[in-house]
C-alpha cells in the first residue's frame, strides 16, 4: 500500500467519532490525541465543506447534512430503487395512479423512480427530475423526518405523527399527491413513496380518500421491511 495523507486520515477519524453523536473540541481532542490548533483547523475545513456542523448553543459538533446525503446515496441508487421496483408496480396497479419514489437532495425532492399511471394516457418519465419539497407529499414526508429541518411547523409535526402526507392542488391545480416514508434498517427515513392523480379520483367530498392513503402506507412499509432483510 502506498503512502496515505495524514490530514485525510485525521479528518476521517473525526467523522467516525461524530457518527451518531455530538462532541465538543475537548472531547474530540482527547479521543484523537490531536493538538487543539490542528483539530480546530480540520474542523473549520469540515464545516466549510458541509461535512460537519456546529451547534450554535452548545458549541458541539455533529455530522453535517451534506455528508449525510452523500452517505445515503449508495442506498438511494443501488438498493432503495431496486428494492422498491415490485412494490411500486403493485401500488400503481392497485391505485390506478402514477407512483413516485424520491429522496431529499439539497432541499428538493430527487425522483429516483417513477411508474406510469396504468392507462393509455400520454405521460413523461420523471426519473432524475427535482420537485419542490414544501408543496409535494413526497417532500413533506422527507422534510418532516429531516433532522436538520429547522422550520418544521404544525404541518410537518402532523406528518410525523400520522405517518403520511398530502398535497391538495399545492403543486398543480386539479392534482393531489399522497406519500409515506421509507425507512432503513436503523429506522432512519431514506426516501418516500407516493402516488399522484386527479383531485376527483383521490378525494371524497373535499377530503383525502383514506383508501389511497392505506395503499401508499402499505407499500412504504413493505419496502421498509425489504430493506431490513
Amino acid at each position: 500500500m502506498g503512502e496515505t495523507i495524514q490530514s485525510v486520515e485525521r479528518a476521517a477519524a473525526i467523522l467516525r467519532l461524530l457518527a451518531g453523536r455530538r462532541l465538543g473540541v475537548a472531547e474530540l481532542a482527547r479521543a484523537t490525541a490531536l493538538p487543539k490548533g490542528t483539530l480546530h483547523g480540520i474542523l473549520r475545513t469540515l464545516v466549510h465543506v458541509g461535512f460537519v456542523e456546529q451547534d450554535a448553543a452548545t458549541g458541539k459538533y455533529r455530522l453535517g447534512a451534506t455528508l449525510l446525503h452523500l452517505g445515503s446515496s449508495y442506498l438511494d441508487v443501488n438498493e432503495l430503487r431496486a428494492r422498491s421496483l415490485n412494490w411500486a408496480d403493485g401500488l400503481a396497479g392497485r391505485s390506478r395512479e402514477s407512483v413516485w419514489i424520491g429522496t431529499l437532495h439539497e432541499g428538493q425532492v430527487l425522483v429516483i423512480h417513477h411508474v406510469f399511471r396504468p392507462d393509455d394516457s400520454m405521460q413523461i418519465l420523471q426519473v432524475g427530475a427535482y420537485l419542490p419539497a414544501r408543496t409535494t407529499a413526497l417532500g413533506k414526508v422527507l422534510l418532516a423526518h429531516d433532522p436538520y429541518e429547522e422550520s418544521g411547523g404544525d404541518e410537518l409535526d402532523l406528518v410525523r405523527s400520522r405517518g403520511w402526507a398530502a398535497d391538495l392542488e399545492e403543486l398543480e391545480e386539479g392534482e393531489v399527491s399522497l406519500a409515506a416514508p421509507i425507512k432503513d434498517p436503523s429506522g432512519v427515513v431514506v426516501g418516500a413513496i407516493g402516488i399522484r392523480g386527479a383531485l376527483e379520483r383521490l378525494t371524497r367530498d373535499g377530503e383525502v380518500d383514506m383508501r389511497y392513503v392505506s395503499y401508499v402506507r402499505e407499500a412504504a412499509r413493505a419496502i421498509t421491511r425489504d430493506l431490513a432483510r
